[in-house]
């Protein structure tokens, strides 16, 4: 089936927001398995699995619409994740740094979610992406508000 300029268009807003969830799902398992707080690694463990079911909701979606629904993370996110990695080595993984890594995960997230609620999506895509924008939303504050903690510790 051919696909038009406009489903076209779509699919690959919703590409890029499985990417995005792909980044999320793996940056989150990244600081789960690094933050040494049993309270962290739940939190972080359980956001990963939720970037993951995003994903797949989104990719259900695409291949709705007729289209190839990504199944990776982005370029970026990969380079991104290996600077963590060499970061945390100089940083020691502690709590605060591995938290700043996840809060400026979540604000691409935001970023990517925000710019696709300026398309012209159909009723029930919307729907579906304003959903995931506002879990991205809570994310976001919850880690930044575990950062500001963490950090008034230090």
């Amino acid at each position: 089936m051919d696909l038009t300029d406009d489903r076209k268009d779509l699919v690959r807003t919703l590409n890029k927001l499985i990417e995005t969830c792909k980044d999320g799902e793996a940056g989150f398992k990244v600081c789960a398995e690094d933050v040494k707080r049993p309270d962290m690694k739940q939190l972080f463990s359980k956001r990963s699995r939720q970037c993951a079911e995003a994903a797949e909701e989104l990719q259900r979606s695409v291949l709705e619409l007729g289209g190839e629904p990504e199944d990776s993370t982005s370029v970026g996110a990969d380079l991104h994740r290996r600077w963590v990695d060499l970061k945390s080595l100089i940083t020691g993984k502690d709590e605060e740094a591995i938290l700043n890594e996840a809060e400026r995960g979540e604000d691409v997230a935001k970023e990517r979610y925000s710019e696709a609620m300026t398309q012209n999506l159909p009723a029930d895509i919307r729907s579906m992406v304003e959903r995931q924008y506002q879990g991205v939303l809570r994310n976001h504050d919850e880690v930044r508000a575990l950062r500001d903690v963490e950090r008034a510790r230090s």
